[in-house]
């Protein structure tokens, strides 16, 4: 008995000991074998890494004057994970009442409660944006695109990512994800929802309440909604960092001085809360040199998310350069971002912040980013800016350009002349000396994130125009135009080149007859006078037409016979190539370039006009049933713009049209086939006189500001066809795209001295179209004058509003409400048609739904359903005079001719060119006051006593 009692502890024994013997193995192996990894997974769990953000790269001018820098800004952080839920709660309560009652901007919950009623933020944004800008609130983000589209004239060939793009560098920023085609608004709205487990249908009201209710948030019965709303302003911020938890929630930006003193002084009440200090954007001088630098704004688009968030490792909440210097740069400014480490407990609440080198982790610091030095002087930059706002502001009033320099009247008034561009270069290396776009913006608004009502202010005055104030748009880089008479030392340099003596004199008769079609000289148009004998500089100091439809078909039109070269359309197209009218300038900000003309892109213009202006009259003319869908509609537009290289006879196509179903029961086929057969398909071919046309600047020819200061640059150097560039240095690293640009090889080595010569006379010959300007200047300037043509009439801001003032115009037998009544019934049946075709898209299979999504796209994009579409539908359906869109439109004004003025200086040993582009500015004349005002403050002229100067004769109408 007592044997086996022995026995049994014995082996109790045994086995304790073997017990204790691995647990004493395994805690050496931990300890001693594994420790290492262990202590690693330890202070991986404890320890967390929290960035610290890099100071930006400031931007500076040639004489390092600071452009964009720096400023300390206070800001507000909570720290919400080291807090309990009660105290939390509190404090959030606390803080936000604080900030309200001072007029604080603050971080915002996305439900909004105002006098007991509960939206969504993502939905008021939405509505509000859609009605800010005309749009019904039910606007798809397809409609809106489409609509912008056609307001921008953008070509059909274009994709909806590659037509945005254009919109973006157009100034123009959809809140619109182009990949998933919805507003970010809704794909928002649709996340937050999904966050909390709720369904997309449930109301602001429900989904509050709802979420008030979680247990995660403890929050008290005793609050009020609004007291809870507060709360959920950090709880709801807190619960998007998920795994981050531990790291600050920043509540406000930017907040006043006294705010922060208060808050630090109730710190005791507010734990977890800081006032700190971090940079903000800040641009001292304001509006002067806005198109240049850019602004920036927050990370929004799928491409930049792709960018800067997953290739580049940015916070999703830093701000970047959108478009400038500051776009093209962003990588370089950004600067290197650094991290600090805190300590965590085992809920994620920051224990304590940790000193360098504790357990070996080393804080590393931020680097900040690289500055950067423009060619730009800040203060030619501002005498650019000052000059061309002062000149748009006389222009549209008829008023005086007053100048140190001589004051110069405008004897007529052009109200329309609301925008500007202008570009200063220094011809020996390309560098840009100032660039300015008018009207342009205050930077700042965009330091901490723009809001929207500041943003709408930026907005085009009118968005039916695409020539309408638009503040964040670069004209000068991004508006291609006709050069008009500016163009014609192009034409002059490729005659010379092909083998025209410039002292040739050739007899300018006024006009050229071909096929019935005058081509008149300005001189001849205005006062049926003729140039009479004419060599090139006389040619080009009185801006004659006739000279140079002469010289670029390489014709005698009075004497009938040829000149002693041979020289085609194609060929002095081709040498305007040499002068940088076929590429982009090289500028480091957003350009475009639309390349040189020829025949065949004409017919590619045209029938891709053709296909827009179609597809707004298709239901006009044709039975629903036909154009009810996407591929019928195409087909048809298809099927008419290819008749265009047969260019059938007018009856022709009227036997086609009602073949293809346009019996005359809506809008006769005579009309249409009227408006296809003289409109386009007889516009198509290239004829004598379009190379006339483009020989004077006219025409196809579409140029940016940009191209023409290169193109007067390589006349005024002699030949070297520099980039232009608008940055000497990046960090440290200087920028030099030029150093082995070689001179353009000639056949005539004296073709540029010419240009030169000619160009002189321009301003100090006896007949210059400029002599006024420069009276008693006492440097020689070369330039020209150039007055562009731009066809078409302005859309109005109101077109109910016009159809009410022009009714009895358009059709005096019409009255104001019979074609009230009749626009009330075409929207009823609209708006009906348009619910049922809802309906059957909700209900339609994933085979059948896409086309009819695309039909009630191009339905609403063409503006179905809005108010002017069915007025001017109902003013054709009760007209018996079977009126054309043209017809009603014939009321609205017409765009004026754009103001051109090139010019380069000092004549005998040029330094600075400049150019001047008014659109709708009315004679090329009027923008020379403006780049006189550059030159003489380049060259260092002091005041000139010489009196005022008045427009008039050439002047007035040169083109």
């Amino acid at each position: 008995m007592n044997k086996r009692l022995a026995d049994r502890k014995n082996h109790i024994g045994l086995f304790f000991l073997i017990v204790f013997g691995l647990m004493i193995f395994r805690l050496a192996t931990i300890t001693i074998v594994e420790g290492d990894s262990y202590l690693e997974k330890s202070v991986n769990n404890r320890l967390k890494k929290i960035p610290v953000y890099a100071k930006r790269g400031e931007i500076y001018d040639r004489n390092d004057v600071l452009l964009a820098g720096n400023v300390p800004a206070f800001t507000l952080d909570i720290m919400a994970s080291s807090l309990e839920k009660t105290e939390l709660n509190r404090v959030s309560v606390d803080l936000m009442t604080m900030l309200d009652s001072r007029g604080e901007s603050h971080l915002e919950f996305p439900i909004r409660i105002e006098q007991g009623n509960y939206t969504f933020r993502y939905d008021d944004d939405r509505v509000k944006w859609l009605l800010d800008r005309g749009y019904p609130d039910y606007f798809t983000a397809k409609a809106v695109l489409d609509d912008y589209r056609v307001k921008e004239q953008l070509s059909e060939t274009l994709n909806d990512q590659e037509a945005y793009s254009i919109m973006i560098q157009k100034g123009i920023i959809l809140p619109i994800s182009i990949s998933k085609m919805k507003f970010w608004n809704e794909i928002e709205k649709e996340n937050f929802l999904k966050m909390y487990s709720l369904e997309q249908e449930v109301t602001a009201e429900e989904a509050f309440k709802l979420i008030r209710a979680r247990r995660e948030f403890g929050i008290d019965e005793s609050y009020s909604d609004d007291e809870a709303y507060k709360i959920l302003i950090v709880s709801h911020a807190l619960k998007e960092k998920g795994y981050l938890k531990y790291e600050p929630i920043k509540i406000a930006s930017n907040i006043s001085k006294a705010s922060a003193i208060q808050i630090s002084e109730r710190a005791m009440d507010l734990p977890g809360v800081n006032v700190g200090v971090e940079p903000i954007r800040s641009y001292p001088y304001k509006n002067v040199a806005a198109h240049i630098l850019g602004y920036i704004g927050k990370i929004s688009s799928e491409a930049e998310i792709s960018k800067y968030v997953n290739e580049n490792a940015y916070d999703k909440n830093q701000l970047i350069g959108k478009v400038g210097i500051e776009g093209r740069y962003e990588l370089d400014l950004h600067g290197q971002n650094g991290y600090r480490y805190i300590e965590v407990d085992a809920l994620g609440k920051m224990v304590r912040e940790l000193d360098d080198g504790y357990y070996g982790l080393n804080v590393e610091n931020s680097s900040a980013g690289k500055d950067i030095h423009l060619s730009a002087d800040i203060e030619l930059q501002q005498v650019l800016e000052t000059a061309l706002k002062h000149g748009i502001e006389q222009i549209k009033i008829g008023g005086t350009f007053t100048s140190q320099y001589g004051n110069y009247n405008y004897s007529e008034a052009f109200p329309n002349a609301k925008t500007g561009a202008a570009i200063a270069v220094d011809v020996t290396n390309g560098e840009v000396l100032a660039m300015a776009s008018y009207p342009d913006y205050d930077l700042n608004l965009f330091s901490t994130g723009i809001t929207y009502d500041d943003w709408d202010q930026l907005s085009p005055e009118n968005p039916n125009d695409p020539l309408s104030p638009r503040p964040l748009f670069n004209i000068a880089t991004m508006t291609g135009v006709q050069p008009g008479s500016v163009y014609k030392m192009s034409t002059g340099f490729a005659a010379i080149e092909y083998g025209l003596n410039p002292y040739q004199k050739l007899y300018s008769d006024g006009y050229i007859e071909i096929g019935g079609t005058s081509f008149g000289c300005w001189y001849w148009n205005g006062y049926r006078g003729k140039h009479g004998l004419t060599d090139f500089f006389r040619g080009l100091e009185t801006s004659c037409n006739y000279y140079f439809y002469n010289i670029s078909s390489a014709y005698d039109h009075r004497n009938q016979t040829p000149l002693n070269y041979t020289m085609s359309t194609s060929d002095f197209l081709e040498k305007s190539k040499l002068l940088g009218f076929d590429e982009k300038t090289g500028l480091e900000i957003e350009e475009v370039s639309y390349g040189i003309p020829n025949p065949e892109q004409k017919r590619i213009s045209l029938e891709r006009t053709l296909k827009s202006r179609l597809r707004m009259l298709l239901p006009e003319y044709f039975p629903a049933t036909l154009i009810n869908s996407e591929e019928k509609t195409e087909t048809i537009l298809t099927t008419i713009i290819g008749w265009s290289q047969e260019n059938p006879g007018r009856g022709t196509i009227i036997t086609r049209l009602k073949e293809m179903g346009v019996d005359g029961s809506l809008g006769s086929p005579d009309r249409l086939a009227d408006i296809v057969k003289f409109d386009y398909f007889n516009q198509m071919k290239w004829h004598q006189g379009d190379t006339f046309n483009l020989s004077i600047g006219q025409g196809d020819h579409k140029y940016t500001v940009a191209q023409l200061a290169r193109y007067i640059m390589i006349i005024a150097n002699d030949g070297y066809p520099y980039e232009l560039s608008l940055v000497k240095s990046v960090g440290d690293e200087a920028v030099d795209k030029n150093s082995e640009v070689e001179r353009i090889a000639l056949n005539n080595p004296k073709t540029f001295e010419y240009l030169r010569t000619a160009m002189l006379k321009v301003t100090q010959g006896e007949n210059g179209t400029a002599k006024s300007i420069f009276r008693g200047f006492p440097v020689g300037v070369g330039a020209k004058t150039g007055t562009a043509q731009n066809q078409g009439k302005i859309p109005p801001v109101d077109e109910v509003a016009y159809f009410k003032t022009y009714l009895k115009r358009i059709d005096s037998s019409l009255s104001q409400s019979s074609v009230g009544e009749k626009t009330a019934a075409i929207l009823s049946d609209r708006n009906e048609e348009v619910a049922q075709l809802r309906k059957q898209i909700t209900g339609a299979s994933k085979e059948d739904a896409p086309e009819l999504e695309s039909k009630l796209s191009n339905l609403i994009s063409q503006g179905y359903l809005t108010e002017a579409s069915a007025m001017r539908a109902a003013i054709k359906a009760l007209s018996a005079r079977g009126l054309t869109d043209a017809k009603i439109n014939e009321f609205r004004q017409d765009y004026d001719n754009f103001a051109w003025f090139v010019s380069f200086a000092p004549y005998d040993n040029p330094k600075i060119a400049v150019v001047v582009m008014v659109p709708q500015g009315g004679h090329g004349g009027y923008a020379g006051p403006i780049a006189r005002e550059v030159i003489g403050e380049y060259l260092d002229i002091g005041p000139l006593n010489v009196g005022t100067t008045s427009s008039g004769g050439a002047e007035l109408n040169s083109n």
